[in-house]
């Protein structure tokens, strides 16, 4: 944890503590992670890819009438949905997609920051074949 003199007054030893925290190897890794991240514009790549990402969950919202919107911002997106959240998050399961719901309504995509476009087509017809299976019965 890092913080500003004023806010670090507020704890008292033992407050906030980590086994693994603080020592030279966690500050490394931390410092290198955020090279990383500066240095291969995974945030800008983030936005672009998730923007991208959203609409073709847009498409999939006017396509499945339970489905009602797409939340998120970034890479971080969920489909709010009225059916069976558990059962879409099974389909995608047995082909390879993982994602999770919330509250049994919001269907969780969250792909890490090195994903591709090529790789979120692909989680995209995986998606929307599960979707089919769940929600129209292999019909669409």
């Amino acid at each position: 944890m890092l913080a500003k003199e004023k806010i670090a007054a507020a704890f008292a030893p033992g407050d906030h503590a980590s086994t693994f925290g603080g020592n030279p190897l966690a500050t490394a890794a931390g410092v290198a992670a955020f090279k990383a991240l500066m240095a291969e514009g995974l945030a800008e790549k983030a936005r672009v890819l998730g923007a991208y990402f959203h609409r073709e969950l847009e498409k999939l919202v006017r396509e499945f009438p339970q489905l009602i919107e797409v939340r998120g911002r970034g890479l971080l997106l969920g489909v709010e949905i009225d059916g069976p959240a558990d059962a879409v998050v099974a389909a995608c399961q047995e082909r390879g997609l993982l994602i999770n719901s919330l509250h049994g309504h919001v269907l969780r995509l969250l792909p890490p920051l090195i994903v591709e476009q090529e790789d979120i087509d692909r989680a995209m017809a995986i998606f929307k074949e599960a979707l089919q299976e769940v929600l129209a019965g292999g019909n669409n």
